[in-house]
C-alpha cells in the first residue's frame, strides 16, 4: 500500500526512537502546535471512553496521558514505546508532572505486547503506526488486548492530508507550523488515507472508519462481540 519510496523508508525506520533522538523529540512535542493537537485527540478519546483503562501505544514522552489524566482524572492510564530511552524521558515527564504513580510507562513492542487479552477499554495511537513494521500484527494485537466492544483509535499523519484540512489548520495555528508539519510527511513512511483505511482489513477488526482531527487522520476501530 505504499509507494517505492516509502516502502524504502519503512525498511529503515526505526519502530522506536533511538537516544539522543529522544531528547529532540520530547522538545518539540512541547510546542503548541503539539500539545494543541494531544488537546484534539485527548478530548475524541474521551467522547468514545470518558472513564475506564486506556492504552497508548507509541507513547513517546507521554504528554497524551498527561493530557488524558488532566480531562478525566479517574482514568487507568498505561504508556508503551519500543524505545527504552523514550520510556525514560517519559518517565522522566511523569514524575515532574507528579503523575508516577498514577500513569504507568513500560517498553513494549505494538506486535508483541506484555498485556494479558481484555486488558483495556481503549487503545490509542497517535503518530506511531506509521512505523511499525508489521501493522497487520500489531492491530491482531490490539485487538487481543481490547475488551469485547472496545474502541481502538489509531490516530496519524496521512500523506495526501486534503488542502481544505491544511488550510482550516493553518487557520488556527499559523501557516508556517501548519507548513513544517506538512512537510515532515514526506520524510517518514506515512499512509495515503485511503490506504491507511485499508489496514484494517487483513486484521481480527476487519473493517474500520477513518476521519480527521486537526491535522491528525484517525482510523477507528471497535472490538464486536463474536
Amino acid at each position: 500500500m505504499l509507494s517505492p519510496a516509502r516502502r524504502l523508508l519503512k525498511i529503515f525506520h526505526r519502530e522506536g526512537i533511538p537516544s539522543p533522538g529522544t531528547v529532540f523529540y520530547n522538545a518539540i512535542s512541547k510546542t503548541n502546535l503539539f500539545q494543541r493537537h494531544y488537546e484534539l485527540i485527548a478530548k475524541d478519546i474521551l467522547s468514545y471512553c470518558p472513564e475506564s483503562s486506556i492504552l497508548d501505544i507509541g507513547t513517546g514522552p507521554g504528554w497524551l496521558l498527561v493530557k488524558l489524566h488532566h480531562e478525566s482524572p479517574g482514568l487507568r492510564l498505561t504508556g508503551l514505546d519500543a524505545s527504552p530511552s523514550m520510556v525514560a524521558r517519559a518517565q522522566k515527564n511523569m514524575a515532574k508532572a507528579g503523575l508516577s504513580e498514577v500513569i504507568q510507562i513500560r517498553v513494549g513492542n505494538a506486535s508483541h505486547m506484555p498485556f494479558s487479552e481484555n486488558s483495556f477499554d481503549m487503545v490509542v495511537s497517535t503518530g506511531s503506526i506509521h512505523h511499525w513494521k508489521n501493522p497487520t500484527a500489531g492491530l491482531n494485537e490490539v485487538y487481543r488486548v481490547l475488551k469485547p466492544e472496545g474502541y481502538a483509535l489509531m490516530y496519524d499523519l496521512a500523506s495526501d492530508t486534503p488542502s481544505s484540512v491544511l488550510k482550516e489548520t493553518a487557520y488556527e495555528f499559523g501557516r508556517l507550523r501548519v507548513l513544517l508539519f506538512w512537510l515532515h510527511s514526506f520524510e517518514e513512511p506515512f499512509y495515503r488515507s485511503k490506504d491507511f483505511e485499508l489496514l484494517a482489513r487483513p486484521t481480527l477488526f476487519k473493517e474500520g472508519r477513518a476521519r480527521f482531527v486537526g491535522l491528525m487522520y484517525c482510523l477507528i476501530l471497535k472490538k464486536s462481540v463474536n
